[in-house]
């Protein structure tokens, strides 16, 4: 499914502790965005029908309806010049936009 590096562990785990509010992080894709699609991060618990994915102790949920288009996929997180964030790497985007929660597919109906 989705691969989480161990600094979007760590991450994850200080998120979920300060905010104090579900389990883990869900990871959506949904239309919109400046590319076509985006992706869709919120703190929460797993729901019917999700993908888990743990790495660390840090747990995501993946929506039924989003695997296809993050199968493959690399959860990071980098702390730079630019910003703090969680980033994905998807090797189904064509293209992203420059926030990097944007993306086209690489194939249409993807």
């Amino acid at each position: 499914m989705i691969t989480i590096t161990d600094q979007a562990a760590r991450a994850l785990l200080d998120l979920i502790a300060a905010k104090k509010s579900g389990e883990g992080l869900r990871l959506g894709v949904e239309k919109g965005g400046c590319a076509g699609l985006q992706y869709i991060m919120e703190t929460g618990s797993a729901r019917e029908g999700d993908t888990t994915v743990e790495h660390g102790g840090a747990k995501v949920f993946i929506d039924s309806a989003s695997t296809a288009h993050l199968s493959g996929s690399v959860l990071d997180y980098e702390d730079g010049l630019s910003g703090a964030g969680f980033r994905i790497r998807n090797p189904h985007a064509s293209r992203s936009c420059g926030c990097g929660t944007s993306f086209e597919p690489a194939t249409a109906g993807a």
